[in-house]
């Protein structure tokens, strides 16, 4: 059909003599590409109407595949005519780009069929994971995963088959592949040790886009923003990027808390010794209060006993589990059992134990500590009736060494004097 249409426009350009060669040639070049634009906007008008009136009906593959094949459709009407009125002219001219028409048109049709492929894909997948389309919809992480391989499939297949279109032999180029491929197998091990972890995550599905993780060997922990092939990017709760290999994930324990089906409220509480004969009550009122608790659930493992005596206080062990996962609405819960718990040990004339000492003194010491007391008085007083008589002594021996020294210190006119005084008496 194509032949014969340009075999007449050929007999038209060649048979029409009012106009000249060039003229009619470009007549015709441009016939064909406003042709093809009124075409291309046809087709174009014609899809999306479908495509609204196909949105009305409950089947949504057929509006996913309109819409996919919407703009590849029209991308070949315009191949299409482009190609002929590149023919047309080539036919009267020579210049060498027109030489290409044929292998752009080979090109040109496989590149549009994989956009059209890559574009069904695309619009597959977001069905597959919406909510309001889907009833139950699938994994983000897994249809991310399994679009990813299709996409990558689709784009190996047509460069081989773009390289047969140029001339290429498809089995050389697969040969230097897997000799190529060994070498770069040695040169990127990491980065193929990457890729199939990535591969095993998506394979086993350990979390998905949006999970909190940890592990305890490493020290990762965070939310899962996004699996790639070769990094899993992580936010940590202080909001910084985290970026791992995904080989990391296969030589590595890693927690996934988001899939948590309740959380565990686990306490030591005490009270006094003065208040033991209210344990038993207590103990029953707390788990009565666990029992009939809203947030508490009930069908898991419930435990309030009577647990150890302590150094200073007589344990009891509160064990729990909440309904709710979420982190907030959990310590609310627990803020809540631990007001209340307190409140039924207040209600009981009891109170919660903090760490004392008590010190107990006999009779027999407290007689001892007073004889104690009373040696060391009376050894007291006599110490300082020695450091009396002992200073006194010390008075009297300073006294007397100064009187000598003054009798020493004196001459005989003082002696004399002394002697005249006595005479004087005697008479």
């Amino acid at each position: 059909m194509i032949g014969e249409m340009m075999s007449t426009l050929n007999g038209w350009i060649e048979n029409f003599g009012v106009l000249s060669e060039a003229w009619r040639v470009s007549i015709v070049v441009f016939a064909l590409v406003f042709g093809t634009a009124t075409i291309a906007y046809i087709v174009g008008h014609v899809i999306g109407t479908l495509e609204r009136r196909f949105a009305k009906t409950q089947n949504i593959w057929d509006d996913a595949l309109l819409h996919a094949a919407r703009s590849p459709v029209v991308a070949f009407v315009w191949l299409q005519g482009v190609y002929w009125a590149a023919e047309v002219a080539h036919r009267y001219s020579s210049a060498e780009i027109f030489k290409a028409n044929e292998t752009v048109l080979k090109v040109g049709f496989i590149y549009i069929f994989v956009w059209t492929l890559l574009r069904a894909v695309k619009a597959i997948e977001s069905i597959l994971i919406s909510p309001v389309k889907m009833k139950k919809p699938m994994d983000y992480t897994t249809v991310n995963a399994v679009s990813k391989l299709l996409r990558a499939v689709v784009i190996i297949t047509a460069v081989l088959i773009s390289l047969q279109s140029l001339g290429y032999s498809i089995s050389g180029v697969l040969a230097f592949g897997g000799v190529g491929g060994i070498a770069v197998g040695f040169a990127a091990k990491d980065l193929l040790a990457n890729f199939f972890g990535g591969f095993i995550i998506h394979l086993d599905r350990p979390f998905k886009v949006g999970d909190w993780v940890r592990s305890p060997d490493r020290n990762i922990e965070g939310t899962v923003e996004h699996i790639g092939w070769r990094l899993t990017t992580i936010r940590t709760f202080d909001k910084r990027p985290l970026y791992v290999p995904n080989a990391t994930f296969t030589t590595i324990a890693v927690e996934n808390p988001s899939r948590m089906t309740n959380r565990r409220i686990s306490e030591i509480i005490g009270i006094r010794y003065a208040d033991v004969s209210e344990m038993a009550t207590i103990v029953a009122d707390i788990r009565s209060m666990l029992e009939e608790h809203e947030d508490i659930d009930s069908k898991q493992t419930l435990i309030v006993n009577f647990l150890a005596f302590n150094h200073s206080s007589l344990d009891i062990m509160v064990y729990a589990f909440t309904k709710t996962t979420q982190w907030v609405r959990y310590h609310e819960v627990k803020q809540d059992v631990l007001l209340k718990i307190s409140d039924i040990i207040v209600g009981h004339g009891g109170e919660v134990a903090f760490p004392t000492q008590t010190l107990h003194i006999s009779d027999d010491s407290c007689l001892s500590e007073r004889e104690n007391n009373r040696d060391s008085q009376e050894g007291d007083e006599e110490g300082r009736d020695r450091k009396q008589a002992s200073r006194s002594r010390g008075d009297r021996a300073r006294r007397e060494r100064s009187r000598r020294h003054d009798t020493q210190a004196g001459d005989e006119g003082e002696q004399s004097l002394e002697a005249g005084y006595g005479e004087e008496g005697g008479d």
